[in-house]
């Protein structure tokens, strides 16, 4: 699913007073659905949200900037902890256990529960959702605007498309049938995990990276790990012990893992790496 323009109205400090600050109290907006955080902190004021999840606040995991995440509360996602929250409204995956909506129900929260969208259609949809449960329809419009915007600005030029390998961390990749399998292929790249026949996310055997090498491997900036880092290393001394030519181009982490917009960032990344490698 990953330079995109930050949250300006988060990032922006002001000489007359101090920004906002998130919500502390009771009510307003929990997200335990570490996607919505990514929707929520551009769709509303931080001070409508009273939490978000702790996957935003974890550098392999967030979707949003550390630093905006970390002026946040965040929850483990607990029944107990949310409840005690008595938010509003509660954003939560469609993951979330039988046991943990049957506590939800029984508190009397009123929860939206969001998908995991696979498409780029999909995922404008959920911005609709979400924007529409939360009084925001205006400002939904206008990041799906900027989604619409930010594929046609990454449509490339005629000609075949670009073998590319998005490595997420360790083996680890994205396979076809994803959101960023979509994204690659309307920035002018063949998924190439999806090539080797691997749907979704799954470990790939360098062996099969050899023999049969994409054109570029996009790679997080920052491993997430020591593991992670080793996995790389080897990964780039067996292609060029076997002579194979390919270009990595880093693409963040933070640019893997949802829709909305983070769309809009990783199509933008993702056509800058294209027109690198036809410069």
């Amino acid at each position: 699913m990953r330079g995109a323009a930050l949250l300006c109205c988060l990032l922006a400090a002001s000489c007359a007073a101090p920004p906002p600050q998130a919500n502390r109290g009771g009510g307003g907006i929990v997200s335990t659905n570490p996607c919505a955080d990514a929707m929520l902190v551009e769709l509303v004021p931080p001070g409508r949200i009273a939490a978000i999840s702790h996957y935003s606040q974890d550098a392999a995991a967030t979707s949003i900037p550390l630093d905006v995440a970390r002026r946040f509360r965040a929850t483990t996602g607990t029944a107990e902890e949310v409840i005690a929250l008595h938010p509003d409204l509660l954003i939560a995956s469609s993951f979330t256990s039988p046991s943990a909506r049957e506590a939800f129900a029984r508190a009397g929260l009123k929860v939206l529960y969001l998908d995991s969208p696979v498409t780029i259609d999909a995922s404008k949809a959920q911005v609709t959702q979400l924007a529409a449960a939360i009084g925001a329809e205006a400002q939904g419009r206008a990041m799906n605007a900027r989604i619409d915007r930010a594929v046609t600005v990454a449509a490339p030029p005629p000609g075949a498309p670009v073998p590319a390998l998005v490595w997420i961390g360790g083996n680890l990749v994205s396979g076809g049938g994803n959101l960023l399998d979509e994204m690659l292929t309307r920035a002018g790249f063949r998924d190439q995990a999806a090539h080797y026949g691997l749907q979704f996310t799954g470990t790939l055997p360098i062996e099969r990276v050899i023999v049969d090498p994409p054109r570029v491997m996009l790679v997080p900036d920052r491993p997430g790990r020591d593991g992670d880092s080793r996995a790389a290393q080897i990964r780039a001394r067996a292609l060029a012990h076997f002579g194979a030519r390919v270009t990595q181009a880093s693409f963040p982490r933070s640019l893997v893992n949802c829709g909305g917009p983070v769309i809009e960032r990783a199509m933008t990344r993702l056509a800058e790496i294209r027109r690198g490698l036809a410069s």
